[in-house]
């Protein structure tokens, strides 16, 4: 315990000592914390609609049917809206639409009828295209209704009977649609990922660049005790510099905390391991740390860019969404946004955490195995 502990002083040491490496710590994180927050959204595909269909009749199957055309929604049924409000919060779905009993004979009687959309707004650009397809959606069947019913009026006279379904809206998660409260908390993922992914990597291919693990090879020193105290500085700065992202954000972009900072945490700490082992394993293949560097940029822009960060992993081909399976961003971007936004607890977060502990001790165990067969 003591190597180990000397190991890590040294380690803390160099890494302050180090010119280069302190901004890459310090100041690109945060940069990519204040500025990529505003970054664009793109195109909204299959969007996971539930339809409480509480009437059954005749015109509520009519206006079912308009949803199911459009290419926009995947559209499933439930008959209770406490189950579709429970498959919200366990991010089944986006959004659900409650078309209440006695639609038809309302919108026959009265000439008007309501609807009630609940959308999950913790991705406010998101949401705001669903609404938009939601209404479009209802204004095409309002011209269809009013056709049927009144075919001998005028079109001037269509106008002024005005829509006969009015439908409401409600967001949840994110009220104000703020793009920001969706992306701040992924920008966080990148911001440990870029530690333990990049400098953990580099600092253990340095002591080949220089010859310093021949040295170190012949030393008392164990592989386990080396491994550990190289990457463990790293995986406590990532620790701190997530809480430092999440004051940030807390103070910058008035990013709600509903669930436990405690099991973001216990997380992130796993997360980490598994980065921190990607990192070894690629140092254990490159001998230079711009190999390193290289082959790590390489993963981390395809991890990135099939995270669901900047774009819905739903609008992605099924190929793609096969693939983010394997990938530990999409882990914990998801489940960060879920507990801070909608506040999951342990048990919608399970399946996730299982996974990316199954990944890391994989990685782990061929990392450590891999140096040991190269040293």
């Amino acid at each position: 315990m003591k190597t180990i502990l000397y190991i890590i002083q040294k380690e803390f040491r160099q890494i302050f000592r180090n010119k280069t490496m302190l901004p890459i710590l310090f100041v690109m994180p945060f940069l990519q914390l204040i500025i990529l927050p505003f970054a664009a959204d793109f195109e909204i595909k299959n969007i996971r609609l539930t339809i409480v269909d509480m009437d059954q009749s005749t015109l509520s199957r009519q206006l079912n049917s308009h949803f199911e055309a459009s290419p926009f929604f995947e559209v499933t049924y439930q008959l209770d809206p406490g189950q579709a409000a429970d498959r919200m919060q366990s991010n089944d779905i986006d959004l659900y639409l409650e078309i209440p009993s006695r639609f038809e004979y309302r919108l026959l009687k009265e000439q008007s009828a309501p609807l009630h959309l609940t959308i999950d707004a913790i991705n406010g650009a998101k949401a705001g295209v669903a609404q938009a397809y939601v209404q479009s959606i209802v204004r095409d069947f309002n011209r269809e209704v009013i056709s049927e019913w009144t075919p001998q009026l005028q079109p001037r006279a269509l106008a002024a009977m005005g829509q006969p379904v009015d439908i409401t809206f409600q967001n949840w998660f994110n009220p104000d649609m703020d793009y920001n409260t969706f992306m701040v908390p992924g920008i966080l993922v990148l911001l440990v990922t870029m530690i333990g992914g990049f400098l953990s990597g580099m600092n253990v291919v340095k002591e080949k660049e220089i010859g310093t693990i021949e040295q170190i090879n012949v030393t008392p020193i164990r592989k386990y005790q080396f491994i550990i105290g190289k990457l463990l500085p790293f995986w406590i700065l990532a620790l701190i510099e997530l809480a430092i992202g999440m004051t940030i954000g807390k103070i910058i972009f008035n990013i709600p905390f509903v669930g436990s900072i405690g099991l973001i945490f216990v997380f992130a700490s796993v997360y980490l391991l598994l980065i921190l082992g990607l990192g070894l394993l690629i140092s254990t293949f490159s001998n230079t740390q711009q190999q390193s560097m290289f082959l790590t940029w390489f993963l981390m822009v395809i991890f990135i860019l099939m995270s669901g960060l900047f774009t819905p992993i739903e609008s992605m081909p099924h190929w793609a969404q096969v693939l983010t399976w394997f990938n530990p961003i999409a882990y914990f971007v998801e489940v960060i946004r879920m507990v801070m936004l909608k506040g999951s607890g342990w048990a919608d977060v399970r399946g996730s955490f299982i996974s990316i502990s199954a990944f890391a001790v994989v990685l782990n165990a061929l990392a450590v195995w891999n140096y040991r067969k190269r040293s």
